[in-house]
């Protein structure tokens, strides 16, 4: 039995309740969830989390960091790296992104070491191999499009994002009305010019029954990829991008009726006022779905700045239902991220999440405020430390601050605001 189907013959899985404890919410309740489809526990039976989540459900926001190698940088150790740094700064899940290098070699070595729900993108091992061959992409098969799903799962994958909302009829839409920006997902691209150039239909959308029986198999979460994401404010919310929307919405109900657990991906590049207007389309349409956002990114122009783009639209898609948001770094749009590149969009996508949580009432979220500025009104400078979502850098820049009086920092000094004001307020 599936984790779906168990819940839905009333049993609370030893992974469901676990995911619940960790964040103070009722095993039963999240069992419930996860059976009518608006919450999710990603969790492989060929491997054993040590972290399991929930995503939707009334769970809290969880963020997820892409790691990877490509074609020009293929590292292992830096990948590593970049995941320890990922882990250590509180990423909820990890996908693997690489395409370069003996990518099964890489996959499994991420997932030795990763204690979360990992995902990835099995098409993306099909078209490398094609490129790494010499192989025109257009030579692909449906058949090894769907058995690079099947080793994913072999391997431990806990999601895999799968574009089955490319279909040939978004694809025309495409084609007659060009976008500014194009098509930015490699894997929606990718299959996009598949169908062009075959005159076919996408193997993933008219296999899908088979698709659900390999994630069934291995129990993946079925993470339906936005393949047709705006890569441009300009191009957001066209018609390709709500016609895979609405594809994808009735792909929702045949994973639930087949046993597979299911989330859907969204955008991408939004204008700030229309992120709300987006994400409650996106979950009517695809049926209260937990909904996974990349970004959205509020603007195009904030190159070498694009998590803070990504923290501004992920806390706003957060506080209006978006349950899952995928971190974009400083690197975004511009080179491979490094390592502390890892660090910093973990960072600005945990503190939208937060904010969100706390819009959204999530238990412990506003306690955990509160206990901050109840630590900052007494000038307790250690536990305003271990209180913060980064322990490591408020420690090191209260360090720099040093030598000073202890009982104030260099801001303010004497003139501190809460210096000796226990007796007035």
């Amino acid at each position: 039995m599936s984790i779906l189907t168990e819940v839905r013959a009333g049993a609370v899985p030893a992974v469901v309740r676990a995911a619940a404890e960790a964040e103070r919410l009722l095993p039963e309740n999240l069992a419930r969830a996860i059976a009518d489809g608006t919450a999710c526990v990603p969790a492989s039976n060929r491997f054993k989390l040590e972290k399991p989540c929930a995503v939707g459900g009334g769970s809290r926001v969880k963020v997820n960091a892409n790691i990877g190698t490509s074609i020009d940088i293929s590292e292992l150790d830096a990948e590593l790296e970049k995941l320890r740094v990922a882990l250590d700064c509180g990423a909820d899940a990890v996908m693997d992104l690489s395409t370069g290098g003996n990518l099964r070699t890489i996959r499994k070595r991420i997932r030795e070491m990763c204690p979360v729900p990992l995902g990835s993108v099995p098409v993306y091992e099909t078209f490398s191999d094609h490129i790494r061959a010499g192989n025109p992409l257009r030579n692909m098969t449906g058949a090894e499009m769907l058995e690079s799903v099947r080793i994913h799962g072999e391997d431990g994958v806990d999601f895999v994002t799968v574009h089955c909302g490319v279909t040939r009829r978004v694809v025309e839409h495409l084609r007659a009305k060009k976008r500014v920006a194009g098509v930015v997902s490699r894997g929606g691209s990718t299959l996009a010019r598949w169908i062009a150039a075959n005159n076919k239909e996408n193997p993933f959308y008219e296999q899908f029954d088979e698709l659900l029986a390999i994630c069934r198999e291995y129990e993946m979460t079925l993470s339906l990829g936005d393949g047709l994401r705006p890569g441009g404010g300009a191009d957001a919310g066209d018609r390709a991008q709500i016609e895979e929307l609405y594809t994808l919405g009735e792909l929702v109900l045949r994973a639930r009726e087949a046993g597979v657990q299911t989330m859907v991906e969204g955008p991408g590049h939004v204008p700030l006022q229309d992120i709300e207007m987006q994400i409650r389309m996106q979950k009517v349409s695809c049926h209260n779905a937990p909904f996974y956002v990349l970004g959205p990114l509020v603007t195009d122009v904030a190159a070498g700045y694009d998590h803070i783009a990504c923290a501004i639209g992920g806390a706003i898609a957060a506080k209006a239902g978006a349950d899952f948001l995928c971190y974009v770094t400083p690197a975004e749009h511009l080179r491979l991220p490094t390592p502390e590149d890892v660090r910093q969009g973990v960072m600005a996508s945990r503190i939208a999440a937060h904010a969100a949580d706390i819009a959204r009432g999530v238990p412990g979220a506003a306690e955990w405020d509160l206990a901050m500025s109840r630590a900052r009104k007494a000038r307790d400078w250690q536990k305003q430390v271990e209180l913060s979502m980064d322990p490591e850098m408020a420690r090191k820049r209260r360090a720099e601050a040093m030598p000073c009086d202890s009982s104030v920092c260099t801001m303010c000094s004497d003139l501190c605001a809460l210096k000796d004001q226990d007796n007035f307020f």
